[in-house]
């Protein structure tokens, strides 16, 4: 699928947001953006949306669309959601999984280990969560997970930016092989303890 000017605006201001280089409260002006992006209002106010419905954003009275803050309160209900999510699409995972799927997880987990910046690893260890769930098969459980992913994202930056460090994810290689070995019990045990660590 051909990414539209809208995904594109979307994508650039929720990785600004995700990474704190667009702060709480700021402001989301649609005129700023359109110049930046060379385009009308129409895909602006697209992204705009897409960027409320994921929490991102939050169209105040009389103040316009503005960047939400960052709430430690929600970190937690958010690791529980990850967990009790994640392992359900784990469990729909393993059964539909081929060895192409394993191929890329492994792929995915590579590629996490050889990040180069904190920005660089969080969307490529999200990419390897994506990897071992998508053979679930359940997009509308996907898009939830998804936005969960987004709201650890936050919260990862904010806390641990200063503190990142390139390293080889235990976690990761663990789960691999108890996906390749269809060893149910173990993956989900490990999923859980590695999401759980982000608190």
């Amino acid at each position: 699928m051909t990414a539209t000017i809208s995904d594109t605006i979307y994508q650039n201001l929720s990785q600004q947001i995700i990474t704190g280089e667009l702060s709480a409260g700021e402001k989301l002006r649609q005129d700023h953006i359109a110049r930046t992006f060379d385009t009308s209002h129409v895909p602006v106010r697209e992204a705009l949306l897409r960027l409320e419905a994921h929490g991102l954003a939050r169209h105040e009275p009389r103040r316009g669309m503005r960047v939400t803050a960052l709430d430690p309160a929600e970190v937690r209900e958010v690791i529980e959601m990850r967990v009790a999510l994640e392992t359900l699409a784990l469990q729909q995972s393993v059964q539909n999984m081929s060895p192409v799927a394993l191929d890329k997880i492994d792929r995915a987990r590579i590629a996490c280990d050889e990040a180069q910046t904190m920005p660089q690893w969080e969307a490529l260890n999200r990419a390897f969560h994506r990897a071992i769930l998508t053979p679930c098969g359940l997009p509308r459980l996907l898009h939830t997970i998804d936005d969960l992913h987004i709201a650890s994202a936050r919260h990862l930056f904010a806390h641990w930016r200063s503190k990142w460090v390139q390293q080889t994810d235990k976690d990761h290689a663990a789960l691999v092989q108890a996906l390749r070995r269809k060893d149910l019990s173990t993956a989900k045990g490990i999923l859980t303890r590695h999401i759980r660590r982000a608190s």
